[in-house]
Parts: C-alpha cells; structure tokens; sequence
C-alpha cells in the first residue's frame, strides 16, 4: 500500500496526463463545442411556398422588377412554364367553367394514342346521326372513307364534332370515351373536369379549368403525333373527287382576321360555344422557354379577344421569366392553400359583358382558303346575328 501520497499531488498528475494527451492528439483542440452544447444550426431545407392556385382573384408572386401583369377580361386564365409546370400567374385557376372545343386537348390525350394513324375507315350514319346542331364541322361523309390521321387533322384544324364522332367510335364508342376520359384527367391531376360530351359540346354539368387545360396542353405537347397535329397550319382532306385545304382556326398560328401571328407560337387548341363563350389553350417557345396559356371566356371586345388576351399573358410570361415565384404547379395535385403566403392579389379588369358576333368565335366554318376553317361546302356561309352552339 502506497502511503503519503498527497491529494495536490494526484491533481498535478491528472493534469500531467491531460496534457500529455492532447499534446498526442492536437486535433481535439480544435474539435466542435462539447457534447453537452448545441450545435449550431446548419443550412436548411428550401421549403416550397403554399399554392395559391385555389385563391379567388389574380395571384402572382412578383419580384421587385417583375413587370405588370395585363389587364385581362376573361372569367378565368393561366399562363405558366411548359417544362418545370410551375405557374407564374393566374386569376380563378380552378373556377370550373364549360370549355367548348378546347375539351378536344383531353379527347385527343385519350384516343390518339389508341389509334393507328394510317388506319382506313369507312364511315356510317350512325357515326354521324348524334352530331349537335349547329357543331362546327370540318365534312365527314357517310360511305367515305379516310385515315385516322384524315380525322385528327379534322379535329385539330377544323375543330370538326362529326371527326371527334367517328374517333370516339373507333376508340371504343361514345359513352367509353367519355369515361376514359374521365379517367385520364384524374390520372394527370385535373379534378375540375366532367366529362360529357367528348367534343366540347355545350352539355349540362360539363365542366373544365384554366388549370386543367392547361395540364391537358402541356401534356399534349409530350406527344409527337398531338404536337404536330396543334401545330398543322393548313392541310388537304379528302373530298368528292379531290381534297379540299382546311385551315386551323386558332388565329394565333394562321394571323387571319387581324390577329397577328404570335412569334414562336406552337399552337394547341380554340374553342367556341354560346355556353362557354370563346376559350382558348395557347403554347409558344422562345429563347429555349416553352409557355402554356389558357383563357377562358373574355368578358371584353369581341370573338377575337380572347387571342389577344393570350398574345399578353405570353408575352408578360416570358418578359417575367426567373422574376416571379411560382403561385403552384401543373405537376400532381395541390390542395387548397389556407394562408396567403407572399402572394400578391391583383383585381382583374371584368368588363360588363357584350353581344358578340359568333363569327368570329374561332370555329367559324368557311370553305377553301379564306382561314377560317372547315373546308365543308356545305358550311361555307357564315351564320352571322346569332350565337351558335359549337363544339
């Protein structure tokens, strides 16, 4: 037993070995706060502002340079970036609304792909006997015979029911395509849709959204066969003894009517009915950026405003590009937002609404190369001093 060893002189061992240690190991000098101290708060995790796409109003979250938005009339609009989804704007992105032929962007998202575009079909009355009154109508015969792609082209061009009729029967039937488009919009996120008439048709409880159009646009754009379609400016369709030319109907693409053509437009889908008024999906590339717009029902102007309401949501989208946070997204669903967050509501310019001339609802028909569409002899006179219901 050691004997006489002093408490003072075991503390200065301690310290001695202490020392000695951290002579060993010069890195614990330097090491972080003890075990017992918090650390300090690292970088964290971007959290993505709340969407504000089920708000009332305009919603924009701008930057301190982010130009105005446009005064824009209609019920409803979207404008938002084709490739991310993000949104940069819109006003009621989910007021449910009737979209006449701009309905067709979900028709052919479902059937196009079903089938083969070099398919020869013959056409039967009863393919033909349900078409509404007053439909807009690019000239399918009965006993005449035409590819899948005739019909398409038809469809995208001419905005022609009698075309989206013997499509839907060839996909599966009338009420089939109904519910598998049904099916595809919820499978791509787009609940404010109910599908009634596939060809956009006026017909009760059928309903879309700026937001769901949108989605549909920006999906259809994924397709080679839908983008080249929305694209077509002017194609030929089989007649009796020789083909017809038809030209699309969206001014946009075609500058008709004094509607200039919107520089680096793709095209997508118009629509016309005295139900929904005139509506409108619009896409167009520049310096590498791809925009989706929709516009539902302009409260202003005439038939044609609904192209120039677009051509300023366009050109706001790209002028505003990396200088405004997105207000949501086209990608998966979103539940409402409970906070506004930053966002920046802006009262939208509604004009008291006017009598507008149904010529001009962008499914005009008008034979030959007049660029208003259908190619039909048969409904080659426009019907001017009453609305119409077209698909």
């Amino acid at each position: 037993m050691v004997t006489g060893f002093s408490s003072r002189a075991a503390v200065s061992a301690c310290s001695l070995c202490v020392a000695g240690l951290l002579a060993l190991t010069p890195a614990a000098a330097a090491a972080g706060p003890r075990a017992a101290e918090p650390l300090p708060p690292g970088p964290r995790a971007a959290v993505p502002a709340p969407s504000l796409l089920y708000h009332s109003g305009v919603q924009v979250r701008p930057h301190r340079d982010t130009p105005q938005l446009p005064d824009v009339s209609a019920l409803s609009w979207l404008v938002a970036d084709a490739g991310s989804g993000e949104v940069l704007a819109a006003s009621d992105a989910h007021r449910e609304l009737p979209p006449a032929s701009t309905l067709k962007t979900l028709f052919a998202l479902t059937v196009l792909p079903a089938l083969p575009s070099g398919l020869q079909h013959t056409v039967r009355y009863e393919e033909l006997e349900d078409v509404g009154e007053g439909s807009s109508l690019v000239g399918v015969e009965e006993g005449h015979t035409y590819t899948v792609a005739d019909l398409w082209r038809g469809v995208f061009l001419s905005s022609g029911n009698d075309a989206v009729h013997v499509l839907a029967q060839l996909g599966g039937g009338w009420q089939t395509t109904v519910r598998r488009m049904q099916d595809k919009a919820r499978s791509l996120g787009a609940l404010d849709t109910h599908v009634v008439s596939p060809d956009g048709y006026d017909a009760p409880g059928q309903v879309s959204s700026a937001f769901d159009l949108a989605v549909f646009g920006r999906a259809g754009l994924g397709n080679p066969d839908f983008a080249r379609y929305c694209g077509t400016v002017e194609a030929p369709f089989p007649g009796d003894g020789s083909p017809y030319p038809i030209e699309n109907t969206n001014r946009l693409l075609t500058g008709e009517d004094g509607v200039a053509p919107y520089p680096g437009i793709i095209g997508i889908k118009n629509g016309y009915t005295s139900n929904a008024g005139n509506t409108l999906v619009a896409a167009a590339r520049r310096d590498g950026r791809t925009l989706v717009v929709s516009v539902l029902n302009p409260q202003a102007g005439g038939g044609l405003t609904v192209y120039e309401e677009a051509r300023a949501l366009l050109d706001w989208g790209f002028a505003a590009a990396g200088r405004v946070d997105p207000v949501g997204s086209l990608d998966g669903l979103r539940p409402p937002s409970r906070t506004p967050a930053s966002a920046t509501p802006v009262a939208a310019a509604v004009a008291p609404a006017q009598d507008e001339d149904p010529d001009w609802s962008g499914t005009a028909v008008v034979a030959g190369l007049t660029g208003l569409g259908a190619g039909a002899v048969a409904l080659a006179l426009r019907a001017k001093g009453g609305r119409s219901s077209r698909g």
